[in-house]
């Protein structure tokens, strides 16, 4: 099921802009539950399984084309058989919509296989 984060697109965050408060980044992580708020809510991360390297590696390579459709860009590890996604806005040190925007667009991308952006 598609969340309406999905369906947003990032904006671009210029900086001096606060990071989200706590509350702020609870509502928003109701939409993408299965991400993880890391480093007092200054982060989200999430790690997905595959059945081997070429399908972690296809993932990957989804997931960087939307990066760079959105110009928001995460922190990505994989290896055999996992990607792990790590997001914040760097501009910022902290969370700010986009980073559940991305988490709810690469959530649609691991849940249905659809190619991005």
């Amino acid at each position: 099921m598609a969340n309406a984060l999905a369906e947003r697109i990032c904006t671009p965050c210029r900086g001096g802009v606060p990071p989200l408060t706590l509350d702020e980044a609870e509502r928003f992580h109701a939409e993408v539950p299965q991400w993880e708020l890391v480093d007092d809510a200054h982060r989200i991360e999430r790690e997905f399984r595959f059945k081997n390297f070429r399908e972690a590696l296809s993932f990957v390579d989804r997931v960087g084309e939307l990066a760079e459709s959105q110009g928001h860009h995460p922190d990505i590890s994989f290896g055999w058989g996992y990607a792990k996604i790590s997001l914040r806005t760097k501009k910022i040190k902290g969370l700010h919509e986009n980073d559940f925007i991305m988490a709810g667009r690469i959530d649609r991308i691991f849940n249905s296989g659809a190619e991005a952006p």
